[in-house]
């Protein structure tokens, strides 16, 4: 890739999906969007021209110089993201946002479950891997994954992210985890890494400066 980022498109995702459990429940998990969030920041910078999809979050996000699609649901977040990536044809594409791994099936979602039971089963159903379709959409497009684990040790993570790398034809995997409450990331690529990162910010650092 070019050292000069201006003028470049980037679009970012990030941040949780929801999927909807009745007319009023939902499932999510607890991605704050933090990262993406500093990414876009730190490439606007840079002079990339950056649009941030970004679900939702607790604080929100506005940025004049980022442009911004907001979204909750997973299956609003991948109309949006086709429509998107259909639209415009981005440089960098950095997919960063904790997608919904699966949605409940089965009972009418337009209805609201009664509060009185005394037990609720939910069928799961998995989500599809948005991830390991961006190759094929955009064969020119830098693509960046990440891989995310609560608790694996490095090796077991970095050799997540090549499978990661491989199977979506990606060019680099940021591999990240929470071991022992500790925030750690690694930079993959296909022929080194690097790392360890400790702070969302400094990992965010390392990886403009290699993009």
């Amino acid at each position: 890739m070019a050292t000069n980022l201006s003028g470049k498109r980037v679009l970012i995702t990030a941040g949780p999906t929801w999927v909807p459990l009745d007319a009023v429940r939902v499932i999510s998990n607890t991605a704050s969007g933090e990262t993406g969030i500093l990414l876009a920041q730190a490439l606007a910078q840079k002079g990339a021209r950056v649009t941030l999809m970004l679900g939702p979050v607790k604080a929100g996000y506005k940025d004049n110089s980022v442009k911004v699609i907001n979204f909750k649901f997973f299956n609003e977040f991948c109309t949006l993201l086709k429509n998107e990536l259909e639209k415009k044809r981005y440089a960098i594409i950095i997919h960063s946002a904790a997608v919904a791994d699966y949605a409940p099936s089965g009972p009418d979602k337009r209805k609201k479950i009664s509060s009185g039971l005394r037990a609720l089963r939910l069928n799961l159903k998995p989500t599809p891997k948005i991830i390991d379709s961006l190759r094929k959409t955009n064969p020119d497009s830098f693509l960046i994954g990440f891989k995310f684990e609560s608790d694996l040790q490095r090796d077991e993570l970095i050799k997540r992210a090549n499978r990661l790398m491989k199977r979506a034809g990606l060019d680099l995997v940021v591999a990240n985890s929470l071991c022992e409450k500790k925030y750690t990331a690694y930079l993959i690529g296909a022929k080194k890494h690097s790392g360890p990162f400790f702070s969302k910010k400094n990992m965010v650092k390392n990886l403009v400066r290699l993009i």
